[in-house]
């Protein structure tokens, strides 16, 4: 089960967006710029912030605050979904916890094939050698 924020945990500020748009682009503050604060976030155990931490790198400031900037499209509204959207599937990817790695031994098979391999390549570069003209 994702874990969504509130709308009081997130906050929005509207920036101008470069890019095509014509005369609109200098008037209309298109982009979004959506903050979460992770820290003050009670849902979130400690493990999942810490791979939330991970995942963010950049977007993720010294004051423990997500930012996420969104300006991919020509509309506020969109780029505000676009903006929770991205949130949400980050969130969802830190909850999930890593799978753990299991040590597995080679097959008889698999290290005898790799030994004969080893074989093959010495042999061949011992050809390649230049004879040894005392023996």
């Amino acid at each position: 089960m994702p874990i969504i924020p509130d709308s009081r945990d997130l906050s929005f500020a509207f920036i101008r967006a470069g890019g095509p748009g014509g005369q609109n682009v200098n008037k209309v503050s298109t982009a979004v710029q959506l903050r979460f604060d992770t820290r003050g976030f009670t849902p979130l155990d400690e493990a999942v912030r810490a791979r939330l931490r991970h995942l963010a790198g950049r977007r993720l400031n010294a004051d423990g605050v997500l930012v996420i900037e969104a300006r991919r499209f020509r509309t506020q509204e969109r780029n505000r979904t676009d903006a929770l959207a991205r949130l949400e599937a980050l969130l969802e990817a830190a909850q999930q916890a890593p799978r753990t790695r299991r040590a597995t031994q080679p097959s008889r098979a698999e290290r005898q094939r790799r030994l004969d391999a080893k074989r093959r390549q010495q042999t061949a570069k011992q050809r390649r050698r230049r004879p040894d003209l005392n023996e």
